[in-house]
């Protein structure tokens, strides 16, 4: 259990409080819908234990109890690092069912999967395998609590979900009617910008003063999992980037390092063979437009390209490059782009080198000086 004292973080010495996501908040509501259509009474707060260890202590709110099903909400709160989702109500309705296991699925406002290439399959409702899992987990904690061994439906709705959808990335990634549920730890964490950036200059800084020269950095863990499961590299001297590679490429040559290595997912590092030097999607994303933009430089015919602009994610566009042979060589050039816009931003003052992956496709390329770094890196001079 999390301490009341370590629900807030300190960033940049300002006290930010944690949040909670859509998907603790559907796990919340229909947890306490299945005590109160179980146990037949009403209950005013709920306990929640999430992913990450932090217990939940939510207050229930819209209680509509009926003969054949209990309704109630959990109001979201994204902590101080608020987003559109901030202050609405996500509801659960909970009953039982004719058969012997618990069924999950999205009413109104929670957005339906039309296109491939997403965590959830087409024609179901976009809820994320962790808040599914979370609901599941929640509703049949309750029934065995209270030995019901029959089946149980749970719909989750947000009533202003198809209107926030709209200032989300979710029309684009073809779902349609509402929001995601989704959430991988259950908590939102503060994410200041600045605070950020100052704790990324401080792990250099330390870094520096003990003598690292070179320098690994990834933006977040898919960067690092690839690091450790694929490359010889004292994880020791590498620095997480988030999104702020830009700034990451600034504070190494503010400590006068030499060289660096960063290594990522294309789904960041496409952007930027673009010039796009902080990847978060609020500023940019054009991942598809770089990518269509180096396959018609490598030869593709139109309907290809039209397909790969067309695409949600980057491995479904190398899966349709690799199907038109010419993968390999739009991520040369797509190398070659990145190489260029790094040593741009890196002002020919430290040696920098990027390498670009895919959870799919494996090694997809690296840039010129990606070789001499690594012997540095290794301990050589």
């Amino acid at each position: 259990m999390i301490r009341e004292d370590e629900k807030y973080i300190y960033k940049n010495n300002k006290r930010l409080k944690y949040g909670y996501t859509t998907g603790s908040c559907a796990a919340a509501a229909a947890k306490a819908a299945t005590i109160m259509l179980l146990r037949n009474n009403l209950i005013n707060n709920i306990e929640l234990m999430t992913p990450k260890g932090m217990l939940l202590k939510l207050q229930v709110l819209e209680i509509e109890k009926c003969k054949d099903y209990v309704k109630c909400a959990i109001k979201k709160d994204s902590g101080d690092d608020p987003d559109v989702t901030h202050g609405m109500l996500v509801y659960a309705k909970v009953s039982k069912g004719t058969c012997e296991k618990i069924v999950i699925d999205g009413g109104i406002g929670v957005g339906r999967v039309t296109r491939k290439g997403l965590e959830c399959p087409v024609g179901s409702a976009a809820i994320n395998k962790v808040p599914y899992s979370m609901i599941h987990n929640a509703v049949k904690e309750i029934c065995e609590e209270n030995d019901y061994q029959g089946g149980i439906n749970v719909e989750i709705s947000i009533p202003e979900g198809e209107k926030l959808a709209k200032k989300t990335f979710n029309p684009r990634l073809g779902i349609v009617g509402g929001i995601s549920i989704l959430g991988t730890t259950g908590i939102v964490e503060p994410m200041s910008e600045a605070a950020l950036i100052d704790t990324i200059r401080v792990e250099i800084k330390q870094l520096a003063a003990n003598g690292t020269e070179y320098l690994v950095v990834t933006p977040g863990n898919y960067g690092e999992n690839f690091l450790h499961d694929n490359m010889k590299i004292n994880i020791s001297k590498s620095v997480k980037c988030s999104n702020f590679i830009g700034d990451t490429i600034d504070i190494a040559n503010e400590f006068n390092l030499k060289g660096i290595l960063l290594i990522g997912h294309i789904g960041k590092l496409i952007k930027l063979a673009g010039g796009i030097m902080n990847t978060h999607s609020k500023n940019a994303d054009a991942r598809m437009e770089i990518i269509t933009a180096n396959a018609l430089l490598a030869g593709g015919e139109s309907n290809l390209l039209k397909n790969v602009m067309e695409c949600i994610t980057t491995d479904e566009a190398l899966d349709i490059l690799e199907e038109g042979k010419i993968k390999n060589e739009t991520m040369n050039l797509v190398m070659e782009k990145m190489d260029f816009y790094l040593n741009k931003r890196a002002d020919k003052r430290l040696l920098i080198g990027a390498i670009m992956f895919s959870n799919e496709h494996g090694l997809l390329g690296e840039t010129r000086d990606v070789e001499n770094i690594l012997e540095k890196l290794n301990g050589g001079e």
